[in-house]
């Protein structure tokens, strides 16, 4: 197995770490923590015990993925996003028997200092954009800014907007790709190419 670790990064004793996985400085990984192949976790990074990583997930410097957070694969975190995993925290109260799932789908953008609260979906290929609060879940390939987050827009998963009406229905191609994307009773989805012989 290989991968990077810098030398001032600390990586607990059982942590799992997939192929070609970087992580750079001052990082710090938990002994519970299964992180996939291919991920970059940048300077300051955090990931805690209860933390399953899919592969080709990027995060930015200075975020801390906490017990209870899964990112599938192909995930991005921009630089000091946050996640929580308790609702109502309390100094003087300990919650650790209550930390909420929060589970972020495959192809997902989290934008700079964004912050997902804990206990939400954020559906497959959805941008979140930076700063934004999501405090409920995210549809598939929606677009969310704001505080709290409000969905203005649907995206491809080339990371392009789509001109697709928030709601109803209609098609619309990825500008960069072609690739055509559906709506249809509120839910996104990409077109299916027959196969014609």
């Amino acid at each position: 197995m290989s991968y990077t670790i810098h030398p001032t990064a600390i990586v607990d004793e059982g942590a799992q770490i997939g192929e070609d996985t970087r992580v750079w400085h001052w990082a710090h990984i938990c002994g519970g923590a299964k992180i996939g192949a291919r991920c970059s976790l940048g300077q300051n990074v955090f990931v805690g015990n209860k933390v399953e990583i899919g592969d080709n997930v990027k995060i930015q410097n200075n975020v801390s993925v906490y017990d209870n957070v899964t990112l599938q694969d192909d995930v991005f975190c921009g630089p000091s996003m946050v996640f929580t995993n308790v609702y109502n925290p309390r100094s003087a109260v300990s919650r650790k028997d209550e930390y909420r799932d929060t589970l972020v789908k495959k192809g997902v953008t989290l934008g700079a200092n964004c912050t997902i609260v804990c206990g939400v979906t954020v559906g497959e290929h959805a941008f979140i954009g930076a700063g934004t609060v999501v405090n409920k879940d995210v549809p598939a390939y929606a677009l969310m800014v704001g505080v709290p987050a409000k969905q203005i827009g649907w995206m491809s998963e080339y990371g392009e907007r789509l001109e697709l009406p928030l709601r109803g229905q209609g098609e619309a191609k990825c500008p960069h790709t072609g690739t055509v994307y559906v709506l249809k009773d509120n839910t996104v989805f990409k077109k299916e190419v027959g196969n014609e012989h």
